[in-house]
């Protein structure tokens, strides 16, 4: 039995509930740190010998041993503080934000390369409005040649050298704001 507080009537540990769920958390854990790459573990701040076990599993490919090893991967990082578990799920997490993060900043240079292209003066007025910084002399120039490559039907190398140039615009934007918001105005 758990066994009550005599003064405040709280219980003095959690529920065994409570600890299977706190138990199947730290398993998926596992499991997700099974499914990353040998370069993403390293990004992790994870203690050094949880990696000998991280690797066993990976190399299992029996379904019952993997299961068994997985479980046995669960254990050891059960005996790990809250606090190191907490920072890998966090470090695990921010990844995740990141390449969220990546993916809006892309579609916002295609968004722009598709208005540039169909606005014309209109649309770069507003790119060097939000986005000073900006090189409007080459902008001009891979706005009429992307132009022209549609037209002709010709390989699209300044279309792609456009992508690459409004990324590289809007990054420098958000890394010196420090956050995504003057990013997002953009569109």
């Amino acid at each position: 039995m758990r066994g009550r507080d005599d003064e405040t009537g709280e219980f003095l540990s959690p529920s065994r509930s409570q600890q299977r769920r706190d138990a199947l958390g730290v398993l998926e854990l596992g499991e997700r740190l099974v499914a990353m790459t040998p370069a993403q573990l390293e990004k992790l701040p994870l203690p050094d010998h949880l990696l000998p076990h991280i690797r066993d599993v990976q190399r299992i490919s029996s379904h019952i041993a993997r299961k068994r090893q997985l479980a046995y991967l669960a254990k050891q990082m059960r005996r790990e503080d809250d606090e190191t578990l907490d920072a890998v799920r966090d470090a695990m997490d921010a990844g995740g934000e990141a390449a969220r993060q990546e993916t809006a900043l892309l579609h916002r240079a295609e968004t722009w390369r598709d208005r540039l292209l169909d606005g014309g003066d209109t649309a770069l007025a507003e790119l060097l409005a939000e986005h000073p910084d900006a090189d409007r002399q080459q902008l001009r120039t891979l706005i009429r040649n992307a132009s022209q490559e549609r037209a002709t039907n010709r390989p699209p190398h300044a279309y792609r050298e456009l992508f690459r140039l409004l990324r590289d615009v809007l990054a420098a934007a958000a890394d010196a704001t420090g956050d995504d918001e003057g990013a997002t105005a953009a569109e």
